[in-house]
């Protein structure tokens, strides 16, 4: 490995989550990818949704598996996610 490649963390149940979390963000124009030119990223719902939903099934199919600190985040990701994502689909909207 190069002096400039990072090491990878180890796999752990927080940084899927927060994979899942990060791309949704992207989707829903909130984060801009690193070397993006545009000011502003365009939504793309229709993946944001998506995102969200394959997180509602990790939550569903982890439900009573998870400790409590893995839940709270799962939780309230989703909950912060769903209201974003109703917000920029409100927004499109109004356009």
């Amino acid at each position: 490995m190069s002096e400039n490649e990072a090491t990878p963390p180890p796999a752990s149940f927080e940084l899927l989550i927060a994979s899942f979390i990060m791309q949704a963000q992207v989707q829903l124009g909130m984060l801009r990818m690193p070397g993006s030119e545009q000011e502003e990223t365009k939504p793309n719902l229709a993946w944001a949704k998506h995102t969200i939903d394959l997180l509602a099934v990790i939550e569903e199919k982890t439900k009573g598996n998870l400790a409590l600190e893995e839940k709270r985040i799962l939780e309230n990701s989703l909950t912060e996610l769903r209201f974003r994502y109703v917000q920029a689909l409100t927004a499109e909207e109004k356009k």
